[in-house]
């Protein structure tokens, strides 16, 4: 990507947008999904990956980042025109479901279930081409926020801890899953630790946030410098 440095130049004592041009692939296109491409992007991201297989729907419109206009096109390919409106950055997109393919990069999973969080983990673990996955849960007012080294043995057995089956998932009914400004913070967060992983900072593995009782907090230790 060719940088403008005039565009960040409020940003370029925080993370330089030179260093945010690894690769980022990003599963899953929903309410958290694409406000995180959009904020990377933002950012100065240049190397963004998203896969999604389904379709915008009327009631994706209230806590997404799309446009009534584009109900009924692919979430990947709606998003796709979207950043590239809002930013000029080109991402990639696979109009289809991950189902195991070879990953690389920053790996986010913003995904709705336990089952594909597992499938993506099966791929990441011990994996050296994945230097940090980052794993947002959002459940209506409340959020869980994972960022791991998956060729650390500690933080495997840390996250693997947190990596329960998809029946011990909380089911919330269809009406209070998400609101718009619950995605919007948790994303800013992603693009928090994205930052963190660029400059070499410590980030935190495990960030919890409740949005009700605006309370914001880290459980366990903090990763390294990377």
């Amino acid at each position: 990507m060719r940088i403008d440095e005039t565009r960040f130049l409020r940003q370029m004592d925080i993370c330089p947008p030179e260093k945010l041009q690894f690769p980022i692939t990003v599963i899953g296109a929903g309410a958290v999904g694409s406000a995180t491409v959009l904020a990377l992007a933002k950012m100065g991201c240049g190397n963004i990956m998203v896969w999604d297989h389904d379709i915008l729907e009327p009631h994706n419109v209230s806590n997404q980042i799309c446009k009534p206009s584009m109900i009924g096109q692919p979430k990947v390919e709606a998003l796709r025109e979207l950043v590239a409106e809002l930013t000029d950055v080109q991402i990639s997109t696979r109009k289809q479901r991950y189902s195991g393919q070879r990953l690389e990069g920053v790996v986010i999973a913003s995904v709705d279930n336990m089952t594909a969080r597992q499938e993506i983990w099966h791929r990441a673990k011990l994996n050296p081409n994945v230097p940090v996955l980052i794993d947002p849960r959002m459940g209506a007012e409340f959020a869980r926020l994972y960022s791991i080294r998956p060729c650390d043995p500690d933080q495997i057995d840390f996250y693997e801890a947190n990596l329960y089956s998809a029946n011990e998932a909380e089911h919330l009914p269809c009406s209070a899953r998400s609101i718009i400004y619950c995605p919007v913070m948790l994303a800013g967060l992603v693009a928090v630790q994205v930052k963190g992983f660029a400059v070499g900072m410590a980030i935190a593995k495990e960030i919890l946030l409740d949005v009700l009782g605006l309370i914001l907090s880290c459980g366990g230790a903090c990763c390294e410098a990377l």
